[in-house]
């Protein structure tokens, strides 16, 4: 007991002592004005919203720092995360979230960082802001997201099942029905302008190799000279499937003299071919009068029902002059038999003595600003078989003034459909 009391009688003292203070008694009466002033103040309307101003602009340098140093954290949990110092780097991780929950979102990635900081691998040096490659790009931003980073995240909560709650190979196998056995990859390079996740799902590579050999067969199995099976598919010359080739010819034909001899008519003849190409190789071929706007919707499918059709394949075949053709065989659509037909005793229908086919030679080459999207006539004949004696004539045309190029045209209703996947 008594060494409290002589310990409170100290303190006492100490209390008596410094009010005995002139500087600590000149500091409190500087307090006291102060604080009488800002009483005095507050009481006026325009002197409180000053105030809230300095409230406000105070909690924003506030969030400014906090900001800085929860970048700061997160920048050294991803060096130590690199080092594969994984437990130091969830600490960082930890305490760059408390001080700001979403500061992965907010970190400038095309700025570079300061000397002292770290994560200079995860950033892009590029004084333009264009970011080279925007795939790995990408692939970095998701892994530095999570350790299991997901495809995509939904912008607000929602009730039923997000799609980013599916597996990777699920996700890969609806874009194959995207893309589908059109080959629609135009649909695909929207595909990946949804998000992040999209545009890495859209540049598998596996799917681009299937494209490229859908197209150029299954030996297509060398990337020589292209970085990328994507590059060669935008690249390497091929024919179109998600429109027709269309060719216009007109011409003026003299006509007959009339009776009495005063005049003779000229006629302006005008008609169309048109060539539709299937990934599957085979080609469709019609020529008529007839407007595209009529004929363009029939050759959606290979089952077209018109009298001037001809069906059959063709093939792509790379020159050593570095040019591309094409090289197709049609004919005549065989139609089956009917029941009536096949009656012994009805004979007004007898089977042809004799097959005719159609040769076709095409250059590939670009026309205007779409890529292969021309295609200029090389050959063209005729070979008839006859069945009897086995033997072939074979007839070739010359390419005049009537053999008119081939142009492409996109059509949208060809591809609007997915039958089956790529």
């Amino acid at each position: 007991m008594a060494e409290e009391k002589n310990d409170i009688g100290g303190t006492l003292e100490g209390e008596d002592e410094g009010a005995d203070d002139p500087n600590l008694q000149v500091e409190l009466n500087v307090f006291r004005a102060q604080w009488m002033s800002e009483l005095t103040l507050s009481s006026g309307a325009s002197d409180s919203s000053g105030r809230l101003l300095r409230a406000k602009g105070l909690k924003r340098t506030q969030d400014v720092a906090r900001e800085e140093k929860a970048t700061e954290l997160f920048l050294r949990a991803v060096q130590e995360e690199q080092n594969g110092a994984v437990y130091e780097a969830i600490k960082f991780y930890r305490m760059a979230m408390q001080l700001v929950p979403d500061i992965e979102f907010k970190i400038n990635y095309s700025r570079p960082p300061d000397a002292d900081r770290s994560g200079g691998s995860y950033m892009d040096n590029n004084v333009d802001g264009e970011i080279e490659d925007l795939l790995s790009y990408f692939e970095q931003e998701l892994t530095l997201e999570s350790s299991f980073p997901k495809i995509c995240t939904p912008e607000m909560d929602l009730t039923p099942m997000h799609i980013s709650a599916l597996p990777r190979e699920i996700l890969m196998y609806i874009f194959r029905w995207v893309v589908s056995s059109d080959l629609d990859m135009r649909a695909l390079e929207q595909l990946s302008l949804v998000c992040r996740g999209f545009y890495i799902c859209s540049r598998d590579p596996e799917i681009w190799h299937l494209a490229c050999s859908r197209v150029w067969g299954r030996k297509c199995t060398k990337l020589v000279p292209f970085k990328s099976w994507r590059e060669m598919f935008l690249q390497r010359p091929r024919v179109r499937f998600d429109g027709v080739y269309i060719s216009k010819t007109s011409y003026i034909r003299q006509g007959e003299e009339s009776l009495d001899g005063f005049y003779r008519a000229w006629h302006h003849v005008e008609y169309y071919r048109y060539l539709r190409f299937f990934p599957d190789g085979h080609v469709v071929m019609v020529t008529t009068p007839e407007d595209p706007l009529l004929v363009v919707p029939r050759l959606r499918t290979k089952n077209i029902r018109m009298d001037s059709v001809l069906l059959g394949h063709f093939r792509l075949s790379q020159e050593t002059d570095n040019q591309t053709k094409v090289f197709a065989v049609v004919c005549k659509k065989k139609e089956k038999a009917t029941e009536f037909q096949r009656n012994r005793f009805c004979r007004r229908n007898p089977p042809p003595e004799a097959e005719h086919s159609f040769h076709v030679g095409l250059h590939l080459c670009s026309g205007g600003r779409q890529s292969f999207s021309k295609l200029v006539w090389i050959h063209h004949s005729c070979h008839i078989t006859y069945k009897l004696t086995g033997e072939t004539v074979i007839t070739a045309f010359d390419l005049d003034s009537m053999y008119t190029p081939f142009f492409f045209a996109r059509v949208k209703s060809y591809t609007a459909f997915s039958d089956q996947p790529l």
